[in-house]
């Protein structure tokens, strides 16, 4: 039976697949939507959740905000707080939330992420505050004559138009926070839902010396704005903050997140109501976020058969691969993200995500979804699982990726040299190998180039880089080899001019070049013709003068004169690949007796025979002479 490859088991959604996934497709913005501008795919609440996998995170955060918005007795939260990296999914929930309670209309998949019943009936009062879209120096326009400066500005004219807005027009203009009072009576005693997104943006905005005053005055924002939802039984706010692991910030805008946090801190504290803390996308949940966003079919039971023979080979080659340890979960792993390699999403998850501006889900699906219009396009024979090496760097927007966005330029000249060169350049030397060693079967050259790239996109030195084990465990299918897999690995290690060569070091590359292999590689490419008309010369240089009359390389008695009219010896140099002589047992070539006793081709003898010299080639230095050549000419 053939076993079916991705080709047959998985359909890409049609975006992905024509590479027409635009930039602002990977970029949530909760304000565009609010104001009926963003792309369909998250404006269109049928797109918006066909694309969307329901987390836990998600679907408790749907669940307890519609049950504090219809009054529910029993859900006492009222503030939550979506706590996660850049990239993980708050904006995206903050979106899921707002058609939600706009009724998720013609959506067919509702319950997938929460009971029906749980929908507010009654109109719902929405205020958002985008960080990104904020201008605190310019103001942001409401109107056509109104412009609001501050969070609490802009959430009174949501909440209420422009009489609400002149009920805090003092607060935004002397940028000084209202009360709790003033707030509630926004609210007009109706359910009323308030988001909070990309405060640390807002705050970057803000010139620095002004930063700190903004800071007393957010907090007593907040601490109002806490105070006020919390005494109205159907008030919720929900906002967002780029936490990472430990409670401390770690990403792009590090110093406002951490500034932030302590600051909700202090008003939860004041207001005696600690936020609900939820986490849009947990860990084990990302590789479903990517395969639902990235496919609109998938066969898993045709997948369970693919599977199966992955563990075949797992099992057969254990002990060339890494050890699996207690309670392996690589085929779970692999069942739960089809048609995405397990090695794939753990090399981007766990090292390329400690890069500071590599935004975990997002930056997945971005790199992803290039990907896999790659290899739709190319369609390989061997893609029974989409792989590390399928990420392919010769492909100019997965370059980009690479290069440009994640910052990875010192990459650029290793890239070019061993991995995939650009247009109109040498073919990289994992081409080179294809070309030479693989034809016919997999590009196991390009993939072993590819697989030790990504491997060495990590932040932390311990993280760098990829033993032989990780590498046959990455590259492995039912459509390739181990004995090809180390062969290629053998041939690129010897031939590439940018892999870290440093002793007990895992197979990575370096910014900078190895002089060494580098020299190896072009004394490989070198032209034997070149090489050897360099060295005739070189050889003919050396033992022409005065002295004697050179003869170099003849080919026979006619090629020597027999004349002595100048009274100078001839020196008959003999070409080093027509004659040589052992220095431990020297015997006369053929070639040179015939010179020695004639003169011509007829036969003629020769008379001047003490006028010759002879100079041949050392047998066992001769390849040490051409070798020294062809380095030169390197």
């Amino acid at each position: 039976m053939t076993l079916p490859t991705i080709f047959d088991l998985c359909e890409p959604r049609r975006d992905v697949l024509q590479g027409t996934i635009s930039e602002s497709d990977f970029a949530a913005d909760l304000a565009q939507v609010l104001r009926g501008d963003a792309p369909k795919e998250y404006l269109d609440p049928v797109r918006f959740f066909a694309n969307t996998h329901p987390t836990r995170g998600l679907q408790d955060l749907l669940r307890n905000v519609c049950l504090r918005l219809t009054g529910n007795p029993h859900q006492v939260a009222s503030i939550f707080r979506l706590d996660t990296n850049y990239g993980g999914g708050k904006t995206h929930a903050l979106i899921a939330l707002t058609h939600a309670i706009n009724g998720m209309a013609g959506v067919p998949n509702a319950d997938e992420f929460l009971d029906p019943a749980l929908l507010p009936r009654a109109r719902v009062r929405i205020a958002a505050f985008d960080g990104e879209n904020a201008d605190p120096l310019n103001g942001r326009p409401l109107a056509s004559d109104l412009r609001a400066f501050t969070p609490w500005g802009e959430i009174a004219y949501a909440l209420a138009g422009r009489e609400g807005y002149e009920r805090v027009r003092r607060s935004d203009e002397e940028g000084g926070a209202p009360g709790a009072a003033t707030i509630q009576e926004l609210f007009g005693g109706e359910p009323t839902l308030i988001l909070i997104d990309e405060l640390s943006v807002y705050l970057r905005k803000l010139k620095v010396r002004e930063r700190e005053a903004a800071g007393g005055q957010l907090t007593a924002f907040l601490t109002a704005l806490f105070k006020a939802v919390e005494s109205a039984p159907n008030a919720v706010v929900v906002y967002t903050l780029a936490i990472g692991k430990g409670g401390r910030a770690t990403d792009a805008y590090t110093d406002e997140n951490q500034f932030i946090a302590d600051k909700m801190e202090e008003a939860e504290s004041v207001s005696a109501r600690k936020a609900a803390l939820l986490d849009p996308t947990e860990e084990d949940e990302t590789v479903k976020i990517l395969r639902r966003r990235l496919f609109t079919r998938i066969d898993d039971a045709g997948a369970a058969v693919v599977i199966a023979s992955y563990r075949r080979l797992w099992e057969q080659h254990r002990d060339q691969l890494p050890p699996a340890g207690i309670g392996d979960s690589r085929l779970e792993a692999f069942a739960a993200g089809y048609p995405l390699h397990p090695e794939l999403i753990d090399t981007l998850r766990e090292k390329m995500s400690t890069l500071g501006n590599f935004q975990r889900v997002r930056g997945m699906l971005r790199l992803l979804a290039r990907s896999v219009a790659r290899v739709w396009e190319q369609r390989p024979a061997d893609a029974y699982a989409i792989h590390l090496h399928h990420l392919d760097l010769g492909f100019e927007p997965i370059r980009q990726e690479i290069v440009t966005r994640l910052g990875q330029r010192q990459f650029v000249p290793a890239i070019k040299s061993d991995v995939a060169a650009v247009d109109g350049d040498q073919s990289a030397l994992a081409q080179q190998l294809d070309a030479e060693h693989y034809q016919g079967l997999a590009p196991y050259g390009s993939y072993l180039g590819r697989a030790i790239l990504f491997h060495t996109l990590a932040f932390n030195e311990n993280l760098k880089g990829a033993t032989p084990e990780e590498l046959r465990y990455s590259i492995l299918s039912p459509g390739t080899d181990l004995s090809f897999i180390d062969d290629a690995r053998r041939r690129f290690v010897q031939g590439s001019a940018y892999l870290d060569d440093r002793p007990n070091v895992p197979l990575r590359f370096s910014a900078e070049a190895n002089l060494t292999q580098i020299l190896r590689r072009q004394e490989h490419q070198a032209d034997p013709g070149e090489a050897r008309a360099q060295l005739n010369d070189r050889i003919k240089s050396i033992f022409g003068g005065t002295v004697f009359n050179l003869y170099p390389f003849p080919g026979g008695p006619y090629e020597v004169s027999d004349d002595t009219g100048d009274g100078k010896p001839a020196l008959v140099l003999l070409g080093y690949d027509a004659v040589e002589v052992a220095g431990d047992n020297v015997a006369i070539p053929e070639l040179v007796g015939r010179i020695y006793e004639y003169k011509d081709v007829a036969g003629g003898l020769r008379k001047n025979r003490n006028n010759l010299v002879f100079l041949l080639a050392d047998q066992a230095r001769k390849e040490e002479m051409k070798h020294k050549m062809v380095r030169r000419l390197a």
